[in-house]
């Protein structure tokens, strides 16, 4: 059995919840798997603001001013019912996509009140019966998160680069300062990633109550220069601009797209708040403070167009500009924070689903397990974000990179919900395919008006998630690969049970836990062990770990023991894809037995891999396995395993 196999995703479906378990459920407490602690009331709705809106919250440093640059400039300024068409068109983007498609509909869609495009796919592939169509449904799901890692290294880089640059309306002699700050500022910021959020997240709730109320009044007052502007409140100003200007108008829904950024924010933390505080925030708070504030973006770019320049930073007065700078600068360190954490959290899904090896996670608070940091992706993080700050060197040219990531995760997530919608809610096949047929349309095209900026950097994001696909991709089959040849050699556990009985075994004082992702198999482990020590432990576990489709496994059917032999059980341990493990922990909890986790042995084997004479994978996929595979945390730190207690064994293993 290897280490890695310990930990293989056992698929269920709506009639086999658990195929694989035996005998009674036992009923155990999750051990400090007990989901997220979430806020009630004002606290929650604060608590959001910080974290779920930072990300579209700071959309208006730079969405308005580049779709406007798509038709003019400060020496070639655009006409006032241009401005008034494209402010149309960002406004009824946030009321369709993010209003109507996420707060009302999508996140209806909770997997026992978890949310993200990782729920969305497991739900997907709960009501689905085809393993084909479970497969593609996997792919779009991986697909959506690839996409996601890619908006997760751009909107740091972006974010601080923008606040950053408005030190220029005050200060034009800064502009060679402009990248090493935003540098610094980066490196800052990644850094302070293993301190953990816990302290300073409680602070960024208040932070974002006062940029959305600063620039909701600034907004607000920049409209009475040009009241005209409130006319984008109609549908047919952003009709009348794309009927005037054809291919220009395509091109410009690259740029708004930029207004919601961040949209699948409010659905993937919808299990760290709840459904009622994301969209009571986003109604009567966060919505009414963006629509003021571009509209007062517009108003102003009308009423002296050289203000295109930084529209955002010109709505402030001269003597607030610098309060705003400090106040933009937080605000964007709240919305990469933002991103960052989502990005550990939707990484350690895919290592507890099996899309990607083991690594290293840290927990920064001991009462919170959403708290999490991981060291390896962090830094790869802060290596792209500098990266492209250093490539782009303004906000401007790196918005070309930034909107297909994400319009290729609102198609991904149109998809699934189509699915969901269709088979849980029971949707009439008529109303999916108008409600989300409309949506995926209008996804399809703002994710094509961003396929025309792949040349100018919209290549970015596109090759993440194409190498982070790759990635996962080839270290699912490459598992899949193992397993099958190990099966296909295993000794059946009930052969195995029944030769031990007659045999003449020495047992040994003590307790023995062999990790096995095979209940019905013996472990390579105990085979090995047999083999060179010629005894058996007084006490022997075969523990299974199952990661099941659904965030938290229930605390009654978290484990299922049965007696094999004397002194022999089976035991199936289950943990939902957003808990992590504790092995030692969990079996502690077993009524049937005094178990002192300190005092057990723990037998693993390990996978020593290499190219059978007719090879079942490429050479270039084999050496990325191989990486990966070598890479991979070990096991005891991964199930939080004293390392002193575990015995490992190496299996050589050919595909």
């Amino acid at each position: 059995m290897s280490e890695q196999d310990s930990m293989s995703l056992k698929e269920s479906s709506s009639d086999a919840r658990y195929p694989n378990s035996i005998g009674t459920p036992t009923s155990a407490p999750p051990q400090g798997q007990d989901g997220h602690s979430r806020p009630k009331g004002m606290g929650a709705m604060l608590a959001a603001l910080g974290v779920v809106y930072g990300d579209i919250g700071t959309s208006p440093l730079y969405a308005l001013q580049s779709s406007i640059r798509n038709v003019g400039s400060e020496t070639h300024p655009a006409h006032a019912w241009e401005v008034i068409g494209l402010t149309s068109l960002t406004f009824w983007a946030l009321m369709l996509v993010v209003t109507i498609k996420y707060v009302i509909l999508i996140m209806r869609a909770d997997h026992n009140k978890e949310g993200g495009i990782i729920a969305l796919m497991a739900l997907a592939q709960r009501v689905c019966k085809s393993t084909y169509f479970r497969w593609v449904f996997g792919l779009i799901g991986i697909a959506g998160a690839c996409l996601f890692f890619g908006d997760g290294i751009i909107t740091p880089a972006i974010s601080v680069l923008s606040a950053v640059e408005g030190v220029e309306v005050s200060v034009p002699d800064a502009s060679p300062f402009i990248i090493p700050a935003a540098i610094i500022i980066l490196l800052g910021l990644f850094a302070a990633q293993a301190l953990g959020t816990g302290k300073i997240g409680r602070a960024f709730g208040p932070i974002m109550l006062v940029w959305f109320f600063t620039i909701a009044i600034l907004g607000a007052k920049a409209i009475l220069l040009h009241p005209g502007v409130l006319l984008a409140l109609s549908p047919l100003e952003a009709i009348r601009f794309i009927v005037t200007h054809g291919k220009l108008s395509f091109i410009a829904l690259g740029s708004v797209v930029l207004s919601v950024t961040g949209a699948e924010a409010l659905y993937a933390d919808m299990g760290h708040f709840g459904r009622s505080p994301i969209r009571f925030a986003w109604l009567f708070l966060v919505l009414p403070a963006l629509c003021l504030n571009y509209f007062g973006q517009a108003a102003s770019i009308i009423h002296d167009p050289t203000t295109l320049a930084n529209p955002f930073f010109y709505l402030a007065p001269h003597w607030l500009q610098i309060p705003m700078l400090l106040l933009a600068t937080m605000a964007t360190i709240i919305a990469s924070q933002a991103g960052i954490s989502g990005s550990f959290s939707l990484c350690r899904q895919l290592i507890q689903l099996g899309y990607l090896p083991r690594t290293r996670i840290i927990h920064t608070n001991p009462h919170e397990e959403a708290q999490i940091y991981l060291p390896s992706l962090n830094w790869m993080f802060a290596f792209g974000s500098v990266v492209l700050v250093i490539a782009f060197r303004s906000s401007a040219a790196l918005a070309s990179a930034y909107g297909i990531a994400v319009t290729g995760t609102f198609l991904c997530t149109c998809v699934l919900a189509m699915v969901v919608f269709r088979r849980v809610f029971q949707w009439k096949s008529y109303a999916v395919g108008a409600v989300f047929g409309f949506f995926f349309i209008m996804d399809g095209v703002f994710f094509s008006s961003n396929v025309m900026k792949i040349p100018d950097g919209g290549w970015v994001p596109l090759s993440i998630a194409i190498g982070s696909t790759l990635i996962m991709t080839t270290w699912q089959r490459g598992r899949q690969l193992i397993r099958n040849t190990k099966k296909r050699d295993a000794v059946p556990m009930g052969s195995f049970i029944t030769r031990l009985t007659q045999s003449r075994t020495i047992r040994v004082p003590g307790l023995a836990v062999f990790l096995t992702s095979d209940p019905e198999m013996v472990p390579d482990a105990l085979l090995y062990n047999l083999r060179h020590n010629k005894v058996l432990h007084q006490t022997v576990l075969f523990v299974t770990v199952q990661t099941l489709d659904q965030p938290e496994a229930d605390a009654s059917e978290r484990m299922t023991i049965k007696e094999l032999a004397p002194g022999i059980r089976r035991v199936i341990i289950r943990y939902g894809f957003m808990e992590m493990p504790n092995l030692p922990l969990t079996l502690a909890s077993m009524a049937e037995m005094d178990f002192d986790p300190i005092q057990a042995s723990y037998f693993t084997s390990h996978d020593l891999v290499f190219r059978s004479k007719v090879p079942k994978m490429s050479l270039w996929r084999m050496w990325v396995f191989l990486y990966l595979l070598n890479n991979a945390t070990s096991i005891s730190e991964f199930f939080r395993i004293p390392p002193e207690r575990v015995m490992e064994f190496g299996v050589r293993v050919a595909i």
